[in-house]
């Protein structure tokens, strides 16, 4: 089973950042074990700030194997520029399942909830048209902190939403099935940001248990998600900066 991993800077994470990408690895390790899967992807460097680009190597976890930090997401992408690039990365790299987290820098920045679930319909008929096996996990979009003083971005996520489900009810097929994954449980962007839109540690792993426990209610791969490490879990949650943090740069949502 070779998982991709697609988002935007959520995804992709930051210099410094562990990512919801290393506690997937840590579930897929520990519940389908080595040589069960593989992470395959054409990118894997994090978002350096200084440079302005994905180039920096410095996870928080230096042990994250090289294989296992392959992706395909990037700070400021999202369903527009993921749509013509997703065929030749399903190609290249022989994926059978894509996480996909995206969606709030195109209704912030890019397209609106229309042009958006337009860019995510092609995008999943781009990767079947590459793997006609390929199943799609899709994460709804979470709200980050500027719906809470702008009521028409917050109907936009809402709206976008509510398209992205019926895109995957629409799509989904016997062969290659498209599932919407729940909305994080428990998440909340005053505590598991670091920002009010980027995770921090315990916002990674409920967004990595989002993706685990769909997977395992659907189609009984891995395992329900436990934390690598609870106690590592617990104090990343009250670790997260809740004031004086200067958010890295990116589009403005």
């Amino acid at each position: 089973m070779r998982f991709l991993f697609v988002g935007d800077s959520m995804t992709v994470g930051r210099a410094g950042d562990f990512t919801w990408r290393h506690r997937m690895w840590q579930h897929l390790e520990a519940t389908v074990g080595e040589g069960g899967y593989a992470i395959v992807g054409p990118r894997t460097g994090l978002y350096d700030a200084e440079s302005d680009a994905p180039v920096s190597t410095a996870y928080a976890d230096p042990s994250f194997p090289a294989a296992a930090r392959r992706h395909l997401a990037g700070w400021g992408e999202g369903w527009l520029h993921m749509a013509p690039v997703i065929g030749e990365a399903v190609a290249a790299s022989g994926a059978d399942v894509l996480l996909v987290s995206l969606g709030l820098i195109d209704l912030g920045f890019y397209t609106d909830c229309e042009q958006t679930a337009a860019n995510a319909r092609a995008f999943i008929v781009a990767a079947r048209t590459a793997n006609p096996q390929v199943k799609l996990v899709l994460l709804p979009v979470i709200p980050n902190i500027r719906a809470e003083s702008d009521a028409p971005f917050a109907a936009s996520c809402a709206r976008f939403n509510r398209l992205l489900a019926q895109a995957a009810a629409d799509l989904s097929t016997p062969a290659s099935p498209v599932l919407l994954a729940g909305h994080p449980s428990g998440y909340d962007i005053h505590t598991d940001t670091y920002d009010g839109t980027h995770p921090g540690p315990s916002g990674e792993h409920k967004l990595a248990a989002a993706f685990a426990d769909a997977l395992h209610r659907a189609w009984s791969l891995g395992g329900p998600y436990t934390p690598a490490s609870e106690a590592e879990a617990v104090r990343g949650a009250a670790a997260v900066p809740t004031a004086g943090v200067v958010p890295v740069p990116e589009p403005a949502l």
